[in-house]
């Protein structure tokens, strides 16, 4: 089949005071309530992350060739084809999968998961730990979950875990590569061996682990990986679940549709295998190229210099959040000593919803507020309600980021706001409100529902 070739950008800065990669709207400037504007500090990147400007150039690239996959006899069809199966071979080859694996293209990482709880033997028995995100909590609800209460160390979770996985045969432990609240790194290849050796199958939520770290689903020994191409820098709506393929190919179709069988008549229909057979109707195949094409970006880093770059504005921003009083980092085990860039904290006395309210309208800076989609772990850490702030970084991010950050929250803890907030239906809003709208945006605007309108749903 024909393909497109990638655009070539170059994928490597210096990195901490310049970023590692571009990103659109980096140079976005957003309206504060004084009547300035500023440059806008995006530390929401676990929320979703911004394109990579290399992302956006390959799909305009690619648009004009965009047409019906496997199906069409046009030249763009066979095109598209190529750049969707193409897309397939990169993502498998960036996170390492094994000859024998098979990756299958969803919306996201909650809809990969979805799709494994679906393939599930009957009777499966699903193991988990209470610190995962609800993408993670909730898909295993049709089968027996057990849930794993987190101990005051990871020592200590490890032997309530093997004593889960000891209790009774365990089908699967599903368990995050790196907390969406806390950053924390889980050590999966111990986790793995431990579950192995258990007869447990092991799934790693990787949305959080994967747009950080390189991950090798052949090192770690994981049997499958589920992440998200929005929070990889390819916001266009696409995910994939890779891993062993016989739960996959005995299951019944995750959708049911064209493109998912070998043959249909009157009274029998006989399905393809895997990917195929999940994978009904037209495919996203822009946001499948999107996510592959982040994959071949970031795969150019070199991973310690990676690494580096988030350890240099990880140290900055907790050593400063330290330095702030009344300002409290969250952790979920001391003995856990890697982290990604995210970092969770509480002002004390400030309601998040207020503090992150405030760090928009008078700073132009976006953290994000609330319980991230992990109610059972802000429980576990003393948040029941209110939740805590969260700030998180990527590639794109700086020094001066964080300490932008930082001096925002100062501020905030000696001289308070310097506007009026009022909560709405459970958000935080400046009153008034005289930043403007762009034109285009009025009409979206008006008709998005708040936060408290999506309960849960902060992620």
């Amino acid at each position: 089949m024909a393909t497109v070739a990638p655009v070539k950008t170059p994928a490597r800065t210096a990195g901490v005071d310049g970023g590692l990669l571009a990103t659109v709207g980096a140079d976005l400037r957003v309206p504060l309530v004084s009547g300035m504007d500023v440059g806008y500090v995006n530390l929401d990147h676990a929320a979703s992350s911004p394109a990579l400007r290399a992302v956006a150039e390959h799909l305009t690239t690619v648009l004009p060739y965009y047409a019906s996959v496997h199906r069409g006899a046009g030249y763009p069809s066979s095109v598209a084809s190529g750049l969707y199966e193409q897309a397939r071979v990169i993502v498998s080859e960036f996170v390492d999968a094994r000859a024998t694996d098979t990756a299958v293209f969803t919306r996201n990482t909650t809809d990969a998961l979805n799709l494994l709880a679906h393939c599930l033997p009957r009777g499966a028995r699903v193991v988990s730990l209470e610190t995962e995100h609800h993408a993670n909590l909730l898909p295993w609800a049709s089968c027996d979950h057990r849930l794993v209460r987190a101990a005051p160390t990871w020592a200590e979770t490890l032997e309530l875990l093997e004593r889960e996985l000891t209790a009774a045969p365990v089908h699967l432990l599903a368990i995050t590569g790196a907390s969406n609240v806390t950053g924390e790194v889980l050590p999966i290849a111990e986790v793995v061996r431990l579950a192995h050796r258990h007869g447990a199958r092991v799934v790693v939520d990787g949305a959080q682990l994967v747009p950080h770290r390189r991950f090798s689903l052949a090192s770690s020994g994981a049997d499958y990986l589920a992440f998200s191409g929005h929070k990889l820098y390819a916001p266009y709506g696409s995910g994939v679940l890779i891993g062993t393929r016989d739960w996959l190919d005995a299951a019944t179709p995750y959708l049911r549709g064209g493109g998912a069988v070998r043959e249909v008549d009157v009274e029998h229909t006989s399905w393809a295998n895997a990917p195929e057979r999940h994978e009904a109707g037209t495919p996203n195949v822009l946001g499948c190229a999107a996510l592959a094409h982040a994959c071949e970006v970031l795969g150019e880093l070199d991973p310690d210099h990676w690494a580096s770059h988030e350890r240099a504005l990880r140290e900055r921003l907790e050593s400063g959040l330290r330095a702030i009083p009344g300002v409290r980092t969250l952790r979920i085990w001391p003995d856990v000593r890697d982290a990604v860039g995210i970092m969770a904290f509480v002002v004390a006395g400030t309601d998040p919803g207020l503090a992150a309210a405030y760090l928009s309208a008078e700073h132009g800076i976006g953290v994000r507020s609330g319980r991230f989609c992990a109610h059972p772990l802000l429980a576990r850490l003393g948040l029941p309600r209110g939740g805590a702030l969260r700030a998180s970084f990527g590639v794109p991010s700086t020094l001066a980021d964080v300490d932008r950050l930082l001096g925002a929250l100062s501020g905030l803890v000696t001289h308070g706001p310097k506007w009026t907030y009022e909560n709405v239906s459970g958000r935080w809003l400046p009153v008034p409100d005289p930043r403007p709208v762009p034109q285009w945006a009025r009409r979206a605007t008006a008709v998005a529902p708040c936060e408290a309108d999506r309960p849960g749903g902060e992620d």
